[in-house]
Order: structure tokens, then sequence, then C-alpha cells
């Protein structure tokens, strides 16, 4: 019986896992922030995201879209992107990878020599479904 138990819980929690592979809401994880001191005004800013999507609707071709957005918790201002379609239309295959986000430069929003920025990132997909927020890791910006 023991061995029969053991055999069925891996096949109910890969079910469960397979289940969970076909949402249609995009989910994010945060990977990098580079560089971690960015001079104020100068420096270009990456920040890298993997993003999984289970029904493949990540992505717009119509280059007035805007479907990534970061904001800078500083002062709450929220960049906006596009992000190419990744699958064709009407498909519903699963995509995942990672995304670089460029944002050319940044200052710092009030009087000191140094401040310290995070940034938020969600995106949304073609039916509208909006991914989960991740934070950046803190940079340093200088003067």
């Amino acid at each position: 019986m023991k061995k029969v138990i053991l055999l069925i819980l891996p096949i109910l929690f890969f079910s469960c896992e397979k289940d969970d592979l076909k949402s249609p809401v995009p989910l994010l994880e945060f990977i990098s922030i580079t560089p971690e001191i960015a001079k104020e005004y100068e420096d270009e800013i990456i920040i890298t995201i993997s993003y999984f999507d289970g029904d493949g609707d990540l992505g717009e071709n119509d280059p007035n879209v805007k479907n990534l957005f970061l904001t800078d918790n500083r002062n709450n201002i929220t960049y906006e992107f596009r992000i190419q379609q990744l699958s064709p239309d009407n498909s519903t295959i699963t995509i995942e990878g990672n995304l670089d986000i460029s944002l050319s430069s940044t200052g710092i929003t009030d009087s000191s020599n140094t401040q310290t920025v995070t940034f938020d990132i969600y995106v949304v997909d073609r039916a509208n479904h909006q991914s989960n927020i991740v934070t950046s890791n803190p940079i340093t910006i200088i003067k």
C-alpha cells in the first residue's frame, strides 16, 4: 500500500503543476539590475526579468500599445514600454524567456548627492490579464 501511495503522490504533484502552467495570467520574476551604482543622467540601467505565459498571448505587434510598465518607487513615475508579440495570434502555446528593460538614465529626485531606487515591473497580455508585480533590487544613483 505504501508503494502505491508513493507512486501516486508524484503523479498528483505533476498533474497539478501542469494545470498551473496553462494559466492565462503572465508570471514574472526579477532576475537582475545593472549597474549597482549609476551615474545620474549618464548610465543606462538594464533590468532583466523572466516571464512565463501559459496561453502565449504576451506581446503586441501594434507599436502604439504599451504592455510593460516600470514604476520608479521614489516618485511613482511609470515608464511604458512595448513587448513585441512573442507568439502568433490565436495560438495557445506556453511561452517563457527573459526580457531586458533599458532605462536610458535617471536622476536624483531630491537634493542629496546619492539616492537609492527600486523599480516595480508588471506586464499586461493581449487578453488584458495583468501579471504579478516584481520589484527590482535597489541600486544607487550618484551625481
